[in-house]
């Protein structure tokens, strides 16, 4: 047996929007699960909206939770390239991916080495999470948020498309999204200030107030049928 094939991933945070914010219990549940006593946030889909708010933002909020924040400022492609910035990442025991444009985050990550830190980290048993765009881009394929429709996505979870702010998602979006998963592909539709969880032996939960939708083959289905139906790359 290979040293890849031995790795078991960390819990898995996607989370439906509005995060580092009341309401958000599982933050605290997935402080224990890290063991640390520091968050490394990544507010690269925010680089065009006030990244460093979101570090203050997040720095205020888990300060309260009494752990602090290291912001790691990949910002554009050629900072997924930056060594040092990596080196930051592969230390981490808990990876924060913050809300913003999905599409900015896929391009800016895709085939570097600072996703390919982000995906070690965790295989290797460090907490990830990613709120809106930051969770998005995990599934492979990706929810577009312009339309509903599917598309490419970076592809830590595949047969899955994650759609944050549910509670919020225009309806004609969701039709269209849970139309498009064809071949088994999970929909699984967040609400704000609530996390699906993916524990590191492959058993999901939801937390946080509000709910979650699951849909696979245009029906939907219930949580205990997800892990069966989704693909972890090793």
């Amino acid at each position: 047996m290979s040293q890849r094939s031995k790795l078991s991933p960390g819990p898995l945070a996607l989370v439906g929007g509005a995060e580092w914010n009341e309401g958000c219990s599982f933050d605290g549940q997935l402080i224990e699960s890290a063991k640390t006593e520091k968050v490394v946030v990544l507010p690269t889909a925010a680089a065009y909206e006030f990244p460093q708010r979101s570090i203050e933002w997040a720095t205020k909020y888990f300060k309260d939770l009494g752990v602090e924040v290291e912001g790691v400022m990949i910002l554009s492609r050629p900072d997924a390239f930056n060594e040092e910035l990596i080196a930051r990442i592969k230390g981490a025991k808990f990876i924060y991916l913050s809300g913003g444009s999905p599409m900015h985050l896929r391009s800016v990550l895709k085939a570097t080495p600072a996703l390919a830190a982000i995906k070690e980290a965790w295989l290797k048993g460090a907490v990830l999470a990613g709120s809106s765009a930051g969770g998005m881009v995990l599934t492979d394929p990706m929810s577009d948020p312009r339309g509903g429709a599917l598309t490419l996505g970076l592809g830590l979870i595949r047969k899955m498309a994650f759609v944050p702010h549910f509670d919020t998602w225009d309806k004609s979006k969701e039709q269209r999204t849970v139309s498009l998963a064809a071949g088994g592909i999970v929909v699984a539709g967040v609400d704000e200030r609530t996390a699906l969880i993916r524990e590191g032996n492959g058993v999901w939960r939801i937390e946080g107030v509000g709910s979650v939708k699951l849909f696979a083959s245009g029906s939907e289905i219930s949580i205990s049928e997800l892990e069966p139906r989704v693909e972890i790359p090793r």
